[in-house]
């Protein structure tokens, strides 16, 4: 495993720390936002991300939610290939 180090002024580390935050909690909040904007931006996949961040995958999604990232991002064009291959299943489920 490769560790990535972030690096923090001193006096900027002791104003976090001094609301809370330590370093544990500093590298588990930067992975978990590193990994919203990869999956944002389309760099990884959603189960990527969600290992990158350290959390289920259901749990990145409610994380996706809570920060206004769409967890289904198709354009129109997308969406209507998805709505026809539902359509046309439904018409077979009738038969």
């Amino acid at each position: 495993m490769i560790n990535a180090v972030i690096e923090l002024p001193d006096d900027l580390y002791y104003i976090l720390a001094s609301h809370g935050l330590s370093k544990e909690v500093i590298s588990r909040e930067s992975k978990k936002l590193l990994a919203l904007k990869c999956y944002k931006d389309k760099i990884l996949s959603l189960g990527k991300s969600a290992e990158l961040s350290g959390l289920s995958i259901w749990d990145f999604i409610e994380f996706l939610s809570k920060n206004d990232i769409s967890v289904v991002d198709y354009d129109e064009e997308q969406l209507d290939i998805e709505f026809n291959i539902v359509e046309k299943q439904e018409l077979q489920d009738k038969r």
